[in-house]
């Protein structure tokens, strides 16, 4: 019978909530331990299956060598830092000091991992470890139960402990459809504002569901200005056999600094990038003779609100066929004054692919609706090049808790089905979307569907004031009240 991975992540993190209740420690102070436990309790799963198939392959004296395991995508986990030691360890062991130890073994075989895990066991009383390490112990689960675990503690840190959390956590499902209709099969991916590598990983995990191996087919770059953070973005590649360039920390900021000279240089854009941040600094927004910097092509805005910024910093990065998805404050759609006139010159390009209205609550920190905005450099010469699809996903979600909605994997389908439908590519029916396709486009051809998509002109767009608000263009459903806030963006 297989595990019900959502059911046991949820009693493991109930079970350990419980524990860190009586250690008085900070959230702070155990988050990123408990995290390199579980990140541990994956590599070692992956390690012994690659080291199932790779060690036979040698014989004499001859050893697979870590570069051996890290080429099938997995990290070398050495004799002192598995589980099944650690397990074993007499009750009087220093659990603080052996997992430390352990930590400091992996780091040395992999040096992706150098400066990465914790080292702060010793903080964490004997019993808690030990229980902790019980909780992880093997289980009867399969492929990547501990990488889905890992990600299920992320999001319940960024909901429960982290005020700022959606700063370093994007929900899966959001991730998910950003993935699917950018279709990053191969390719080099930037995350300018890259938080724990969520968009990567659900990246490799797209590529990997369509038979490739992502370590030959994507190359990852990221950017994040924490320097905590970019620990916890580099144990989640790991934890998922993945390794990337990760620049930042201490005083990197992606408004002013270009660690990887990011202009027409990528297949990929995916970002969550902070919403209204103000007070950025123009005057280093200027080259050394006066000019905007070319990573702002469409221009600079007057007003204090840095949204219409990352947009040009993702619109920059594409190279000519391109493509972009990321979150956007809905202010950022109807915003006028400088900030239209960037959407403006935007929306002349011919790259602006789809936009998607969101619903309330489906973030751990935002309760507020947010839009997707997805990127098309090379649709400007084609067909669609004075289109744009307009989606309004509100009305579809799972309500998980009283405060927080998630798409299922259907509805994840059915909207991605929606834009392969408009540029003409072939749909998918993997995760049940086919009835809900069937309803909307009987004849297996794009059609706009009231109260659900419709492609607009650019002269459709001009005549709404340069709006990107799916509102104004979808309309309703028959039957459908109108809802006057969805029309205005609110």
């Amino acid at each position: 019978m297989a595990t019900d991975l959502q059911d046991l992540a949820r009693r493991l993190f109930k079970a350990a909530e419980t524990m860190w209740t009586n250690t008085g420690l900070r959230p702070d102070q155990y988050a990123q331990p408990v995290l390199a436990l579980i990140a541990l309790r994956q590599m070692e799963a992956k390690f012994l299956q690659v080291d199932a198939v790779l060690r036979p392959t040698f014989t004499g004296r001859l050893k697979p060598t870590p570069a051996h395991y890290q080429a099938q995508g997995a990290m070398f986990v050495p004799e002192i830092a598995r589980f099944s030691r650690l397990l074993a360890l007499p009750g009087n062991a220093n659990l603080g000091a052996e997992l430390t130890a352990a930590m400091d073994a992996i780091a040395e075989t992999n040096p992706d991992l150098a400066g990465v895990l914790p080292r702060g066991y010793a903080a964490i009383p004997n019993t808690v470890l030990a229980d902790l390490l019980r909780l992880l112990a093997p289980l009867d689960v399969e492929g990547d139960a501990y990488g889905l675990i890992f990600e299920y503690f992320m999001g319940e840190f960024a909901s429960a402990f982290m005020q700022k959390g959606g700063e370093y956590f994007t929900p899966a499902s959001i991730v998910k459809l950003i993935v699917e209709v950018i279709e990053p099969f191969h390719g080099a991916i930037l995350d300018p504002a890259c938080g724990s590598g969520g968009m990567f990983v659900h990246s490799a995990e797209f590529v990997r569901r369509h038979h490739k191996a992502p370590d030959k087919e994507l190359a990852l770059f990221g950017v994040e200005n924490m320097d905590d953070t970019i620990r916890l973005c580099r144990l989640n590649l790991a934890v998922h056999g993945l390794s990337g360039d990760i620049k930042g920390g201490g005083n990197t900021n992606s408004y002013y600094d270009d660690p990887h000279k990011l202009l027409g240089r990528f297949d990929f854009v995916m970002a969550n990038p902070p919403f209204n941040q103000s007070e950025v600094d123009r005057s280093r927004l200027m080259t050394a003779t006066g000019q905007v910097d070319p990573r702002y092509p469409l221009g600079l805005p007057t007003v204090n609100n840095a949204n219409t910024l990352w947009i040009n910093l993702f619109y920059a990065a594409l190279n000519e066929t391109g493509r972009a998805g990321f979150v956007m404050a809905n202010s950022a759609s109807d915003a006028g004054g400088s900030e239209r006139e960037i959407r403006r010159r935007l929306i002349e390009t011919g790259a602006v692919d789809c936009i998607v209205a969101v619903g309330p609550n489906m973030f751990y920190t935002v309760t507020l609706p947010v839009t997707l905005w997805f990127l098309d450099r090379g649709k400007a010469k084609g067909t669609r090049g004075d289109q744009v699809l307009f989606l309004d996903a509100r009305h579809l979600f799972r309500q998980v808790t009283r405060a927080h909605r998630v798409f299922d994997p259907d509805q994840i389908e059915f909207l991605a089905n929606v834009v392969r439908l408009w540029r003409g590519e072939a749909t998918e029916d993997v995760a049940g979307s086919g009835g809900r396709m069937t309803v909307a486009f009987a004849d297996g051809r794009y059609r706009d569907v009231p109260g659900l998509c419709r492609a607009a002109t650019r002269a459709d767009i001009a005549a709404q004031d340069w709006s990107l608000n799916p509102g104004r263009y979808v309309g309703v459903a028959p039957g459908q009240v109108v809802d006057v806030a969805r029309v205005r963006g609110v």
